[in-house]
């Protein structure tokens, strides 16, 4: 095979030029096409001192984005070529689907042995979404004391504490002085510190935990000061059994940047760290959104069009029947339509109009409720709100679908009529859309999931009803 026929097999990937490490984004921030044909023009030739210097130092960030954008058949291979200079916590910044995929497809004996080189957090957040069976045979394949470590984390609640924090921290006695305390980590082997830390935890011989000393606070402190005259004592903590909602809306009141995580016998076993918070924010913003959709939280881009169709299916069987519902109304005003066929015309207005205000209404409620900002103290006084607003948006929208509806067909009455049926189905719009959310959340059911279909029902119920009844009594239709 001469070179011509060679680079054609590679796609031509082989053609481009040696590429310099900067810049690898783009204006958006997004990885450049030519640095990916080059990522995969490496994996090709299998050129691992080529893909080290492309990919060995770059962020598990932009690592992640890198093996999404390339073929799913190349994904492990730059895993695998790579080695340990790969960076496995890149793995928790792709789509749970692609994960998967990747560690099936990879040894149980080489996953364990990248899952070592991790922090506890990001180890449990690769093997958490796993089978049992495949969790097992990746555990079974680490030594006996990092399996151990593992197993307990994953044995906490799913969005627990416990599976949030790490447990590589530093502990010290309250009786040592700062010097001891700076000296010691100085001279600690690396892999007994954490990446990352931003403070030291005092605790008793139970290691029952007494209070911290913040880095900043160490340095300034006299080498000779111990530290339990400079700890603080009022440093807030959180149970492994706590939620990790409840755990970031800690975080988020107290701006906190970490927080330390205890058992039940105020025993320190962990931390959490900003950077698992901001995680699942942006998961509980993420769900929330979905669920507004009618779409499963866990529904991703690399999902499989049948799994996508399957879990979209229930809730467009829910809107089906309330749809049907919505044109009961309008089959039992059969003879009304057939006389006057503007009503017809018009009706889907009112109730789309309607629709529209309740969703505005039902989107600000469930975002209250999931902060916490509604409660049963504001409650009657947002209700009264949203009413008033959707009197006065009623009134104003009123006005002018009733002038358009007069223009439109000639027939003044008509006006009076939609203008009357849109005051009533936008004030019906904001208090379904504030009643119904709050109805769902007291029965302990996710208005987020839930709530769209059913204020829907009302507006389209109310809307056709409303106007189809009003145009039966001005017209003398019955």
């Amino acid at each position: 095979m001469n070179d011509s026929d060679e680079r054609r097999r590679n796609g031509g990937l082989d053609e481009l030029p040696p590429l310099v490490r900067e810049p690898i984004h783009d204006a958006e921030g997004a990885l450049l096409p030519s640095y990916v044909a080059a990522i995969q023009a490496a994996i090709i030739k299998r050129d691992a001192n080529r893909l080290r210097e492309l990919a060995g130092d770059i962020h598990e960030s932009d690592l992640g984005a890198l093996i999404e954008a390339l073929p799913t058949s190349q994904r492990a291979g730059l895993i695998s070529i790579m080695g340990r200079d790969f960076d496995f916590a890149a793995l928790t910044e792709v789509d749970d689907t692609i994960r998967e995929d990747i560690l099936e497809e990879l040894p149980a004996k080489d996953v364990a042995r990248y899952v070592q080189d991790l922090e506890s957090d990001d180890a449990v957040a690769l093997l958490e979404d796993l089978d049992k069976e495949d969790q097992d045979e990746i555990l079974q394949a680490m030594p006996p004391i990092d399996r151990a470590a593992l197993q307990r984390s994953l044995d906490f609640p799913e969005k627990s504490a416990g599976r949030l924090m790490q447990t590589t921290l530093v502990t010290v006695p309250p009786f040592w002085t700062a010097g001891q305390a700076v000296d010691t980590m100085r001279d600690a082997d690396e892999a007994d510190l954490p990446d990352e830390f931003f403070e030291i935890f005092i605790v008793d011989p139970g290691h029952r935990l007494l209070g911290n000393v913040f880095l900043d606070a160490l340095m300034r402190a006299k080498p000779s000061k111990k530290l339990s005259e400079i700890m603080r004592t009022d440093r807030r903590r959180v149970k492994v059994t706590d939620e990790a909602e409840d755990v970031a809306e800690l975080f988020e009141r107290y701006n906190l940047v970490s927080a330390p995580v205890v058992d039940e016998a105020d025993r320190l076993v962990g931390v959490i760290t900003i950077d698992d918070i901001v995680d699942v924010i942006r998961a509980e913003a993420d769900q929330e959104i979905k669920n507004l959709g009618g779409v499963s939280a866990s529904e991703t881009l690399s999902d499989p069009m049948w799994l996508t169709a399957r879990s979209r299916f229930l809730w467009l069987l829910v809107n089906l029947v309330t749809a049907f519902i919505a044109s009961s109304v309008l089959g039992a005003f059969e003879n009304q339509l057939q006389k006057m066929v503007a009503l017809a015309v018009l009706a889907p207005i009112v109730a789309s109009q309607g629709g529209n205000g309740a969703t505005q209404t039902m989107t600000v409620v469930i975002r209250a409720l999931a902060t916490h900002e509604l409660s049963r103290y504001n409650a009657l006084r947002v209700i009264g709100r949203e009413l008033v607003a959707g009197a006065l948006n009623g009134v104003a929208f009123g006005v002018i679908t009733g002038i358009g509806a007069t223009i439109w067909f000639g027939a003044g009455g008509l006006g009076f009529v939609i203008a009357a049926a849109m005051l009533t189905n936008l004030v019906a719009g904001a208090l379904g859309g504030i009643l119904v959310p709050l109805l769902l959340d007291r029965l302990d059911i996710d208005p987020a999931v839930s709530a769209s279909a059913f204020v829907t029902t009302v507006t389209d119920v109310v809307g056709y009803f409303s106007f189809l009844g009003f145009a039966t009594l001005w017209f003398h239709l019955a």
